[in-house]
């Protein structure tokens, strides 16, 4: 963990803190973090679009299997 010193808008942590259900700024602060870089990974999702990132048969993977017991 990296111990640092923040000056934040009192209104948004308090805000923050009821909405997140958390009862530390620390936690706050990591809980906001988390889901801004979450956020940005889904936002750029679409730019791996067409890039072959994936290999694999769509038309495989579609198919039922049945599992023998």
């Amino acid at each position: 963990m990296k111990r640092t010193n923040l000056v934040l808008d009192e209104k948004l942590l308090h805000d923050a803190t009821i909405l997140f259900g958390l009862k530390t700024y620390s936690d706050v602060v990591n809980k906001a973090l988390a889901e801004a870089v979450k956020t940005f990974k889904i936002r750029s999702i679409t730019s791996h679009f067409g890039t072959d990132v994936w290999s694999g048969k769509l038309e495989e993977m579609r198919e039922d299997k049945v599992v023998q017991p």
